[in-house]
């Protein structure tokens, strides 16, 4: 993953993409701000589970930002927000469909035994273990709480 990330630094500035280029160097200071924390506690460098956790983040906030730009009329820095976003999602796996999804969820239940409500923490964990950065934790969550009553 960071091997792909350097070499879409360096075809970014030989195409003289400014947005893909500042976007490219935003994911790589967070990769390493986060490897520096591992640093300190005593852990290996980032993975690339951690990573693609790091980009389904950085992608939220960007949604987040361009919802509030919208709102106050700052159509140019919504669409800077947003051509980010495409930047980022260029590094992501496939993201699964609201079906996929669903399907993935029950399928973690089943595999967890979970029973009910206190055993959703178990059946997040496995889906992230198996799906990272490829779903919606946030909407999965809320999936599994309706599946789980």
């Amino acid at each position: 993953m960071r091997d792909q990330l350097a070499s879409a630094l360096k075809d970014a500035l030989k195409a003289k993409d400014t947005i893909r280029l500042s976007t490219v160097r935003l994911i790589q200071a967070a990769i390493k701000d986060r490897d520096i924390a591992h640093r300190t506690a005593g852990k290996d460098a980032v993975s690339d589970d951690e990573i693609m956790q790091i980009l389904a983040k950085m992608i939220k906030q960007r949604e987040e930002s361009a919802k509030i730009y919208d709102e106050n009329a700052r159509a140019e820095l919504a669409a800077q927000e947003r051509a980010e976003i495409e930047v980022i999602k260029a590094f992501m796996p496939t993201q699964l469909s609201d079906d996929e999804v669903r399907q993935a969820c029950s399928q973690a239940i089943a595999d967890t035994g979970a029973q009910g409500l206190r055993d959703m923490g178990k059946t997040i964990a496995a889906l992230k273990e198996r799906y990272a950065g490829q779903m919606d934790f946030g909407k999965a969550s809320g999936i599994v709480k309706d599946l789980l009553k």
